[in-house]
């Protein structure tokens, strides 16, 4: 199978017609330097729309009793703007192609305007449900600008350096959800909690800045080309579905989390709006900052390893989260949910890096070599990581809704992190099975490698990504 030819010449509007980072002299002379610049205002873009659409997350915080709206009612205020959230992923991933990543990041950012003045008009009491309702579903944009940036993050750097790149990038997205909480503390500190507007007046002017930033400073390729077919292969590739259900184990439980641990500490251990925002920004801080570590990890030991790792982590915090949700004891059950967090954010690096390795590798089982195999992987991951990151993404209004159920049923969190405990367990079982089982049936189309002392072991062909 042959590598798509680049796109012809388009004139105007910061279009590269040649990109091939792959090639180590293109790389150093101008390559590096370019791909750096669009990685630092992708994350810019990509920090404010995390914002955005973490902004029920917060909102609900400055929802008193006058607004008469129960904790369920709440939680599912914030499920609605996850679930739009990951759905929009789907088209924001193809629009890079369409538009250009320069183009459509000027868009993606613009459009958060819409979510952030509708906040603005109708948060007040008195307020219908329905209204607070439509206006979290315009919070979901923001969702969308996590799949099309690292789409075009993806193209701009080496395999090599893939793991890094998307780590930094998305970790620098996944800190507009902390940064919004601190935000949000520091508006309900003092201004009180009657003024959720001050919130929304700081971010109108920062989301014309990202807008202007992209469109002054970054590039698109014109060698990434709208491709229906790479769209094709990726929904029918089992490793697309399988590394789908990872990643709502990782980033699922990230965007979750984040958007419902306010919402759990004022329900289950009776803190004030106040100090639950004291609290809830670290978590997800910590998971941000601690996201291109992850990728970095996988870089050099190996992205299957590093998740399979993390799920055993998160399964045994987890553990930690029900005892000490059962015995009431709210130091115990921070540290539990912090290092659920923080071993969420490790996942979402490792994760995010295996996708271009596994494609790569299937190109060279498919006998593909040099540029020919690296403009396979590009396209086919390319696909593959928008569909990932919205399925992903679903994990967290999975997350949201069994808090809301749990909540519901008994008055307590506890019922819904056991199902939480159970579904780690099982993507333990199949990062090992599918990535790191040394069998033949692991070992996938690539065969049995080589060893240095010339006898052959069965090994897993994807152990390295």
């Amino acid at each position: 199978m042959s590598a798509p030819k680049p796109a012809a010449a388009r004139r105007g509007g910061r279009w590269i017609d040649e990109w091939n980072p792959e090639d180590e002299r293109f790389w150093q002379e101008k390559g590096e330097r370019i791909a750096r610049r669009n990685l630092l205002f992708s994350i810019i873009s990509e920090h404010i729309g995390f914002s955005i659409w973490s902004l029920w997350s917060v909102l609900v915080l400055f929802m008193g009793p006058e607004y008469g709206i129960d904790p369920a009612g709440k939680f599912f205020l914030v499920s609605v703007a996850t679930l739009v959230g990951a759905v929009v992923r789907v088209p924001y991933t193809f629009a890079v192609a369409r538009f250009g990543g320069r183009n459509w990041t000027v868009i993606a950012a613009s459009m958060l305007l819409l979510p952030t003045i509708a906040a603005w008009l109708v948060m007040e009491p008195g307020t219908s449900y329905t209204t607070f309702m439509l206006v979290a579903v315009l919070t979901g944009v923001g969702g969308g600008n996590f799949a099309s940036s690292m789409t075009n993050i993806n193209a701009f750097f080496p395999l090599r350096r893939k793991g890094w790149a998307l780590g930094l990038n998305a970790g620098g997205g996944n800190i507009g959800v902390p940064v919004i909480q601190l935000v949000s503390l520091l508006v309900i500190a003092t201004a009180g909690e009657g003024q959720p507007r001050v919130l929304l007046a700081v971010y109108t002017p920062l989301i014309f800045v990202s807008a202007t930033l992209a469109w002054r400073y970054m590039d698109n390729l014109a060698p990434v080309t709208n491709d229906t077919g790479a769209a094709r292969e990726s929904v029918r590739d089992a490793h697309t579905w399988i590394m789908s259900f990872l990643y709502i184990g990782t980033f699922g439980s990230f965007i979750g989390y984040s958007f419902a641990f306010g919402l759990v500490l004022q329900n289950q251990f009776d803190r004030t709006p106040l100090q639950a925002a004291s609290i809830t920004f670290l978590g997800p801080l910590l998971g941000s900052l601690i996201r291109p570590v992850g990728g970095y990890w996988a870089d050099r030991f190996g992205g299957a390893r590093i998740t399979l790792y993390t799920f055993a982590g998160m399964a045994a915090a987890t553990g930690v989260v029900i005892l000490a949700s059962g015995s009431e004891s709210l130091p115990v059950f921070l540290v539990g949910f912090i290092c659920l967090f923080v071993l969420s954010g490790l996942g979402n690096g490792s994760t995010y890096k295996m996708i271009p390795g596994i494609y790569r590798a299937k190109a060279e089982a498919l006998g593909l070599t040099g540029e020919e195999a690296a403009a396979y992987g590009r396209r086919l991951s390319g696909a593959a990581i928008g569909l990932i990151g919205a399925v992903g993404a679903l994990g967290g209004l999975g997350i949201n809704l069994a808090f809301r159920q749990s909540f519901l049923s008994t008055g307590s969190g506890t019922g819904a992190f056991t199902s939480f405990l159970v579904f780690y367990a099982a993507c333990f079982v199949v990062t090992w099975a599918v990535y790191l089982r040394r069998s033949s049936a692991a070992a996938g189309s690539t065969g049995p490698a080589a060893r240095t002392d010339g006898s052959e072991e069965e090994r897993p062909a994807y152990a390295r990504v």
